[in-house]
């Protein structure tokens, strides 16, 4: 997981830069926690973007993330609901907003309850905001901006 601040606006955040997650699993061989251990897994369309405004509760989800894939929560193996295929890697229920100028496919802003949805997946997963650590404020310096954590 690495993350950086883009110069440009999302839509319905004009006032805002954008943070830009990207994740990249390479394929491999599934450990005990996965269906099939010991079996290879494939990994398609990585690295993966996603987007968050970079303001308030951006932030907060921002580290709310970097948990959950600290935990390996956010992805999965298994089968893929768009291609079938098989011991793949799969986003694992926590939704995040992949697509960057509009929300043609329902991936993108505007969207009005997404942050509260979110949240409420992280929450699912053991993931809340009293679990990131409060050990002071740090500066991530990350890609080509520095994000203020």
């Amino acid at each position: 997981m690495d993350y950086y601040v883009l110069q440009r606006p999302l839509p319905s955040f004009p006032e805002h830069e954008t943070i830009r997650i990207i994740y990249n699993i390479p394929p491999g061989i599934q450990g005990p926690e996965h269906p099939h251990p010991g079996q290879p897994y494939t990994a398609r369309r990585f690295p993966r973007s996603c987007f968050l405004p970079d303001n308030d509760i951006g932030k907060r989800i921002l580290k709310l993330l970097i948990v959950a894939w600290e935990r390996r929560l956010i992805f999965t193996v298994g089968t893929s609901a768009t291609t079938g295929e098989t011991n793949t890697v799969i986003w694992n229920e926590i939704h995040h907003k992949t697509e960057f100028g509009s929300n043609r496919t329902g991936h993108g802003y505007p969207d009005p309850h997404y942050f509260d949805n979110v949240m409420a997946e992280l929450a699912a997963h053991g993931v809340v905001e009293e679990a990131v650590p409060t050990a002071g404020s740090k500066t991530v310096k990350s890609g080509v901006e520095e994000v203020g954590l």
